[in-house]
Formats: structure tokens, sequence, C-alpha cells
């Protein structure tokens, strides 16, 4: 199976500009031509699966990818299907700077955002 690239405004998964323009900022700092952002769900954290985030070079051929900017997200096939309507953002607040999501899958999630249950 091949990996599959959409925009960002046509995919399951929504990668916002500030999220991508964060990846190419850090791309430039690290000078890493290419950087692409991974989110995946792995099981853990407090309310039972739990976000993770990664820089990656390459994709994996049954990746799904979102692109905006020129800024690739790119999405296994099992984490997909908790991700599927979320929105991958990135903050900068009281709490720090971040990568965030905004799961509508989630039925319920702890307070540090980074764990949820489905």
């Amino acid at each position: 199976m091949n990996s599959v690239t959409m925009e960002a405004s046509s995919s399951p998964i929504q990668f916002t500009q500030q999220a991508a323009a964060r990846v190419k900022a850090l791309s430039a700092e690290t000078r890493t031509e290419g950087l692409m952002l991974r989110v995946y769900i792995q099981g853990g954290g407090c309310s039972g699966f739990q976000y993770g985030f990664e820089f990656e070079k390459e994709l994996q051929d049954d990746d799904t990818v979102v692109e905006n900017s020129g800024v690739k997200l790119v999405v296994d096939p099992l984490s997909l299907q908790y991700l599927s309507g979320a929105s991958i953002d990135y903050r900068e607040d009281l709490q720090g700077s971040r990568f965030v999501v905004s799961n509508p899958n989630a039925s319920s999630t702890c307070g540090c955002g980074s764990s949820f249950s489905a």
C-alpha cells in the first residue's frame, strides 16, 4: 500500500497553519530539509490513550500525509482511526509551547490534554 497525500482542507485531520509554520521553523533551525511531523496514538497516559509527536524524514508505505504550506503531517493507519476529525495545532501560552490535538472522538481527556479515552 502506498502513502496518501492530502491538502489540509480536504483531509480527515486538520493541520493548522500555526503547526505547519512551527515545523517549518524547526526544520530551518536544525537545517533539516523536508522535516515532517508525525502524530500517533499509543496506549498509556492517565485516560487510556496518549498522543505522541515526533519528527520524521521518511514516510512509511501506509502513512496518510496531510500537507499545509509545503509542510507534511504524517499519520499511521492505526492512529488515523482515532484521529479522524481531529485538529493538530501549535500553541504558545502560559502552559508553554507545544503541539496540541483537539479530538472530537475523545470521550474524556486528562487535565493536561495529552491523553484521552475513546
